[in-house]
C-alpha cells in the first residue's frame, strides 16, 4: 500500500503481523525494556522492516535508536521513515543523495474519535473535511487528515529539528489521492506535496522530497 505512494528510489518493507524471527539489537532492547508487550511488538517489527529495507538498499543495519523527539537515527547517507498501527508496520528508506526527506504514516481506516478533529485541524481544514465527507461519504477524511499531518511532521522534522504543531500546517486533501501541506511557520520547504490511499482496512499517507 505505502510503496504505491512513493517513487521507485524509495525502498519499502511492510508487515501485517509480527514475525517470530524479528529481533532487536541489544541497544534497541535497552530502549524498550519497560514497554508493554504491544509496544514491544510494534517497536521490534518495524525495525525488522527497516533491517530488510536497508539490506535491499545495500546498507548495513545498525541499531535504530530514538533520538530527538523519538526520531530514528538512520545510518549515514540514508533518509527514512517508520510507521506502525494495529495490524500494519512499515519502513521506507532511500539514498540521501537522491531523496532529501520523506515521511510515511499508516492508520486504521476508521473515523477519528469524537473531538479529536477539533484538536488537530484548523477551522478551514475542518470545513474542507466536511465538504469531502459530503462529496464522498464512507471515506474517513478526518483520519486521512490526521495521518497526512503525521507524514508532514516526519518529513519536516529531520530538515529543521524543530517541533511542528498540528496548527502550523494547513492541509488540503483531494479526492484524487493527493494532498498539499502549507507550512505556516518559517520553513526550508513552505509547501509539501503528498499522496494518500485507503485499502483493506488501513489508510496510508506519504511525502517524498526529492533533491
Amino acid at each position: 500500500m505505502i510503496n504505491e505512494l512513493l517513487p521507485e528510489s524509495v525502498v519499502v518493507e511492510t508487515a501485517y503481523s509480527d514475525p517470530p524471527e524479528a529481533r532487536l539489537e541489544p541497544e534497541e532492547e535497552a530502549v524498550i525494556t519497560r514497554a508493554v508487550e504491544s509496544r514491544r511488538r510494534e517497536f521490534t517489527t518495524v525495525r525488522y522492516c527497516a533491517r530488510r529495507a536497508l539490506t535491499r538498499l545495500g546498507v548495513p543495519y545498525r541499531p535504530l535508536l530514538p533520538g530527538l523527539r523519538g526520531a530514528p537515527g538512520w545510518p549515514e547517507g540514508v533518509v527514512g521513515s517508520l510507521t506502525h498501527c494495529a495490524g500494519f508496520r512499515a519502513a521506507a528508506v532511500a539514498p540521501a543523495d537522491t531523496v532529501l526527506s520523506l515521511g510515511i504514516d499508516a492508520e486504521p481506516a476508521l473515523p477519528l474519535p469524537d473531538d479529536v478533529l477539533d484538536t488537530i485541524a484548523l477551522p478551514a481544514e475542518q470545513r474542507r473535511s466536511a465538504a469531502l465527507d459530503a462529496e464522498q461519504p464512507g471515506i474517513p477524511w478526518d483520519r486521512i487528515l490526521f495521518s497526512a499531518k503525521e507524514s508532514v511532521y516526519k518529513t519536516w522534522f529531520p530538515l529543521t529539528h524543530r517541533f511542528l504543531d498540528f496548527s502550523e500546517a494547513d492541509l488540503t486533501l483531494r479526492t484524487d489521492g493527493t494532498f498539499t501541506a502549507t507550512i505556516l511557520v518559517p520553513s526550508p520547504l513552505p509547501t509539501l506535496e503528498g499522496r494518500w490511499r485507503v485499502h483493506d482496512g488501513h489508510l496510508a499517507t506519504a511525502i517524498t522530497v526529492l533533491r
